[in-house]
């Protein structure tokens, strides 16, 4: 199978979806008005509640939701053939993920940009909020951990991204200032901006940068370093680096995304990598892992908590949201089947592919996982636009980097909101100090970094995917009885909602058994509340349905 042609179908799936279903959600389901004002406007504080271009927010909104995470999920998920990959990120990004996405976003705009853990206590009940905000921080703390790693191990591994990558934080301070505070647009000085970071990453291939291993490994060094860089970027005002920053990125993922695509289409490779292969030895069964293993490539719980705890309160105007909520889930999907593309196509031979990808072992490590992509995307810059093979893996692995580090900053903003929502809901007072939430949202994931062997990042991985997606269809659920109790049709978040309950209750509940095998008690006891929360929630919700069923549903504070 052509590559290219591949690409070709699934582009078009996102467009005509863009077009087309989106605008009847927005119409019909979620009833977008222009005339309500946003909480942008209403709480305006130049800190967390900023009025925002809505180009500008959908750079935020989509680098901040278009991490590592649908890189790293497609390039470990093609190992069971690249057709079920290549189907359930596309078509779990139109039914599900946009979805999903556009309603967290819109619910929380229209409701004084409550955050979905918040809203979960205005539309079920005051016991599943304080459940549905547990379970957020245990994800916002894995997640945190699991992408400081990550960018940590990209540090060590291309040594040449440390230069371009931190020369973006000094760029992206100087946009937010000329931006902000002058009336100077954002088309030149963003252009320039790109200009200069592409200057930095053919520079950073003659000044490669490693970190001497203070704190135990290199790798250990470059976390304590993110996490105090974290910290920092989580109290500062939006608009000064969070903001600029994510339009730099959406820019250079606009364009890498471009130019790997134009690579393809010009090499237009075959599709190396058998369609199916379920039989994997030593691995774990495709059903239901797949739709764990790729978690924010067709769904995910975390983009909800970005929706809802960040971009809301940034939203200039409501009809803003279908751009940015439908809109940037579908340029998450067109990442990750890039990643499907490039881990399948990426490979010159089917034995090359199979060295590779011939066992779980072979391609279990993080680097086999992130080398499956940025060689494979590096191989169509190559091959297809003649490019230096140095500067092509550079650029790549830049992009990678840069796109983790903005789902930290963000991730650490979001879990400095959850902890003062706790912080209110058992009376700890303290906790409504911005740099106390930020302190703990920053730094308590370093037990998950230096835990020891039994919390490493290959062990929260699948945790993480499956609390990820868990999460995912609790704010479905969410969404599903806020329409119920507006009297809208909910069969278009209902549906989502049980297919993702199913597979991630199942999945969660076979990890559970070989982390109780494996003596992992941390994640077991972990896995276990998890469920037992998650179902807590359902029946709440349940109860909560049953009892509108006897009551007037019109009578209802819910916007």
């Amino acid at each position: 199978m052509n590559a290219a042609v591949l690409a070709i179908f699934s582009l078009s799936c996102f467009f005509v979806s863009y077009f087309f279903y989106s605008k009847f959600l927005a119409k019909k389901i979620f009833t977008l008005d222009s005339d309500i004002v946003t909480p942008a406007h209403e709480f305006k504080d130049g800190i967390d509640y900023v009025p925002t271009n809505k180009y500008v927010l959908f750079g935020h909104h989509f680098t901040s939701i278009a991490g590592a995470a649908p890189i790293v999920g497609p390039a470990i998920a093609v190992i069971w053939g690249w057709l079920p990959a290549l189907l359930w990120v596309v078509f779990g990004t139109i039914f599900l993920g946009a979805v999903h996405d556009f309603g967290c976003l819109v619910i929380s705009a229209k409701n004084k940009g409550h955050s979905i853990g918040d809203l979960t206590g205005r539309v079920i009940g005051k016991r599943a909020r304080a459940l549905f905000l547990t379970i957020i921080f245990f994800l916002t703390w894995i997640v945190i951990a699991v992408f400081a790693y990550i960018i940590a191990t990209l540090f060590t591994q291309f040594p040449t991204t440390v230069l371009p990558v931190n020369i973006q934080i000094i760029i992206a301070v100087t946009i937010g200032i000329i931006i902000y505070k002058s009336r100077f647009g954002i088309i030149i000085p963003s252009i320039i901006a790109l200009v200069v970071l592409y200057l930095f990453i053919y520079l950073g291939m003659y000044v490669p940068i490693s970190l001497p291993a203070v704190v135990g490994s290199q790798v250990e060094s470059w976390v304590v370093l993110l996490f105090v860089y974290a910290f920092i970027a989580s109290v500062l005002p939006v608009w000064l680096l969070l903001q600029p920053r994510d339009f730099i990125n959406s820019q250079q993922l606009l364009v890498g995304l471009g130019i790997m695509y134009l690579g393809l289409f010009i090499v237009h490779p075959p599709m190396v990598a058998p369609a199916i292969n379920l039989e994997v030895e030593g691995g774990l069964p495709w059903f239901p892992f797949l739709f764990i293993t790729i978690a924010c490539g067709a769904i995910s719980g975390f983009h909800g908590l970005v929706g809802s705890g960040t971009t809301s309160k940034q939203l200039n105007s409501l009809k803003d949201a279908r751009m940015i909520g439908f809109g940037s889930m579908l340029g998450e999907g067109s990442l990750g089947l890039m990643s499907v593309i490039a881990s399948t196509a990426g490979f010159a031979t089917i034995a090359a592919w199979e060295s590779h990808y011939s066992s779980w072992s072979a391609a279990g490590s993080m680097d086999a996982k992130m080398g499956a992509f940025v060689n494979g995307g590096a191989y169509f810059l190559k091959e297809g636009l003649m490019l230096p093979d140095g500067f092509g893996t550079t650029m790549i692995a830049v992009i990678v980097i840069s796109f983790a580090a903005t789902t930290l900053d963000t991730s650490t903003r979001i879990q400095r909101y959850i902890t003062s929502e706790l912080g209110e809901i058992y009376n700890i007072k303290i906790l409504a100090n911005r740099y106390v939430a930020a302190a703990i949202a920053a730094f308590t994931p370093l037990i998950l970094i230096f835990g020891g062997e039994g919390l490493s990042w290959k062990r929260l991985w699948p945790i993480f995917g499956a609390t990820n997606q868990m999460l995912a269809g609790l704010s479905l659920l969410v969404l599903t009885v806020y329409l119920y109790r507006k009297g809208r049709n909910i069969l278009f978040t209902l549906i989502p909602l049980i297919f993702l309950i199913i597979m991630t209750s199942t999945a969660m509940i076979l990890s559970l058994k070989d982390y109780i095998k494996s003596g992992n008690w941390v994640l077991s006891v972990l896995s276990m509340l998890l469920l037992a929360f998650s179902a807590w929630i359902i029946l709440e919700a349940i109860t909560v349905v049953r009892n509108l069923k006897k009551e007037d549903k019109s009578v209802d504070d819910l916007v």
